[in-house]
């Protein structure tokens, strides 16, 4: 188990976001109905497992500078068992496709990686 100091890029994110997500899918119901749906149809298992699925959203995540994409995508891969290593290399591809803002989405991303696996590695709950 890797015990960091963690920023709020993991669980805060996450913790920050519900309430105003609760008040848009309120205000939209429908929309956040077909989103699910939407999420429920990629992130099933097929060809690729749901642990690949997530790391790919992962780096778009970072790509895209989304930090509530970030916690999201980097606590369902760490449940769907990813270990640091494959999200850290996950991480590198996106320098390579995006650059030195990558890099910093990236340290970001895997901060957040890291506290969802170490609350799994303590038998804790990663939200």
């Amino acid at each position: 188990m890797t015990t960091t100091a963690h920023s709020p890029h993991g669980k805060a994110v996450l913790r920050d976001l519900s309430p105003q997500h609760r008040a848009l899918r309120r205000a939209i119901p429908d929309a956040y109905a077909g989103w699910s749906a939407l999420h429920q149809g990629v992130f099933a298992p097929g060809a690729l497992e749901v642990k690949t699925k997530e790391l790919i959203a992962l780096a778009i995540g970072i790509v895209e500078g989304c930090d509530g994409c970030i916690a999201s995508h980097g606590q369902a891969a760490a449940r769907a068992g990813a270990s640091r290593q494959e999200a850290a290399e996950t991480i590198g591809v996106t320098f390579l496709m995006h650059g030195g803002p990558a890099t910093v989405h990236g340290a970001r991303a895997y901060e957040a990686f890291c506290e969802f696996a170490d609350a799994l590695e303590a038998g804790e709950s990663p939200a």
